[in-house]
Formats: structure tokens, sequence, C-alpha cells
């Protein structure tokens, strides 16, 4: 008798919220459009709330929870998307997690990982190292700012604060990833989007696949399944199955958590027939497994109070 889909309750791992008419979001501006994997973005430039989501989630799938991701706020003030999300939690009762925005190679750094440890909902911070840009360049030694001096000095203030860190990074700098986490091995890492692979050529593929077979034994790291759109592509289980499966058995049912990415992949997809690719999927692993999968493991690894 084949399985039954996953019916039980949802965390969803990494969504945004905002209202980009009042909050400063330079790439949400009405006359800015950056290079952007999804190709044009125009059409989640609005505001996009709580009661939003959960009409995009439906009533299928039983999300108790989410976890606010940094939005790309104006740098230069990044406790105050801080300070608004909170207030966002305050009235509609999520997101119940907070990803903050925090540049860690900055002179500020100590001072901006305090404020924002003392909010009550932020759990991790988020960083996009900036360096190598292609396979070729990671090959001939173009490095991240993982391996810059300062950046990890900002990296190592992360505990004090009781602080972990999501990392958004494409998989040929992952070499990095896996020596920073073994260099600080108390700080958690959480990969962001599948660790994007965007080539879906054969031999970027495997290369994405050798790339997250590496990070297999490095417990501080575990693996968020989301972000896996194609530009100009409507999304399909068809597309994502390999990588959402593989993902999986790579870091196991324990190190890995289903996320939306919300607004941003409703350019690509229906929150509907992602959620539910993300159940065809595993609907073979056990209730338990799936559990971690959609709802427990981020509960632990976000310390959500639920």
């Amino acid at each position: 008798m084949e399985n039954k889909l996953y019916d039980g309750p949802m965390i969803d791992a990494h969504q945004h919220f905002w209202q980009p008419q009042i909050n400063p979001h330079p790439w949400l501006a009405p006359d800015v459009l950056i290079p952007f994997r999804y190709g044009d973005y125009t059409a989640i430039k609005k505001e996009y709330l709580p009661p939003d989501y959960l009409k995009d989630a439906t009533e299928k799938h039983n999300v108790v929870a989410t976890v606010y991701v940094d939005a790309e706020w104006d740098p230069k003030a990044p406790l105050d998307e801080t300070k608004y999300i909170h207030t966002v939690a305050e009235k509609f009762g999520m997101p119940n997690a907070v990803v903050a925005q925090a540049w860690l190679h900055h002179d500020d750094i100590e001072d901006v990982l305090k404020a924002q440890s003392a909010y009550p909902l932020v759990r991790t911070v988020r960083h996009k190292p900036a360096g190598a840009l292609t396979p070729e360049e990671a090959k001939n030694g173009v490095r991240t700012l993982m391996s810059d001096d300062k950046w990890r000095q900002g990296y190592a203030l992360l505990r004090k604060y009781n602080l972990d860190f999501d990392l958004q990074t494409p998989w040929w700098n992952l070499h990095e990833a896996k020596k920073l986490a073994e260099d600080f091995p108390e700080t958690l890492i959480i990969l962001n989007h599948t660790a994007l692979p965007s080539d879906r050529s054969q031999e970027g593929l495997k290369a994405w696949h050798h790339a997250i077979s590496q990070l297999a034994d490095v417990p501080n790291i575990v693996m968020k399944i989301s972000g896996i759109g194609l530009p100009d592509k409507p999304w399909t289980l068809e597309n994502n199955r390999w990588i959402i499966q593989e993902a999986v058995k790579v870091f196991g049912p324990e190190r890995a958590m289903f996320a939306s990415n919300f607004p941003v992949d409703s350019l690509c997809g229906d929150l509907e027939t992602i959620f539910t690719a993300f159940k065809e999927v595993v609907k073979d692993y056990s209730y338990d497994e799936q559990h971690k999968l959609f709802f427990a493991n981020a509960k632990k690894y976000y310390k959500i109070n639920i």
C-alpha cells in the first residue's frame, strides 16, 4: 500500500515578511532590479505578512510556526529590521524565530551581535560571504569571507552571544564552510537553499552532490532544503525530486529540514506545489523521520518554543 503523505505539524524554516512601501529594502524599491537567480522579481515587490503566508500555505499544510530570515534590509540599520519583525510577531503570532542581519567583518560587529541577541526571537544571524562566483573561480583559489581573518574574528563572537549561523553560499564554496565548522565546532551552521544547485547539467549536479557529500560527517552543519526553483521554469517535482532526495540522504532526517523561501519562491511555483512535492519525495520515510524533517528539526535548531 502506498504510504500516506505527511499530515502532521510543520515549521517553515525559511521565509520572509515585508512591507517594502514603508521599510528600507533597497532591492525591493520600485525602480530597482538587481541581478537575481530567478530573473525578474517585480512580482514580489509588495506587502507580504502572515495572513498572506497562511493563505498561500492553505489549510492542507499545517504550518504552526515559521522562521523569519533577514530580507536584505538597509545594511546600515540591521537592528531596525529585528525590531520591526518582532512587532509583526507580536501582532500575528509569527514568525517564531528570527535569523537576523549581521556583517561579521564590520568594526561594530560585537555591538551588533550583543544587541541582536537581546531580542527574544533571534536565534542565528546570516551573512552571505562574498567570494568565488563560479566553480572555476573557486578552483583557481578565489576565497570567500569565510577565509578572511577579520570576518572569522566576528564569527568567533557568535558563541559569546549564544548565536548560530545561517550560511548562504553556492556549493563550490562548501570546502570553506567545512573548515569553518571544524574550526568552530560549538557553532551550528545552517546551510540555506540546498547550497544553490542552479546548474542542472549532469556535470553540475554531480559537482553539487560531491560538494554536499563532503559535509556528511560534519555534525555541526545542517541543511535547509529550499530555494531550488529555476528561472523561467515552473517549479515541478520532476525538476527537483532528485535534489530533494539526495539532500535528505546526505544529511539524514536528523540534519535536514524543509522550508518555502516564500514569498521569493512564489516566482517559481505556489506553496501548495512545493510543500506537496517535499512530502511526496520523503513519503517512504517513517512518520518519525518525516516529523523531524517538517517540524522537529526546525524546532530544535531554531529553539522554537511551541
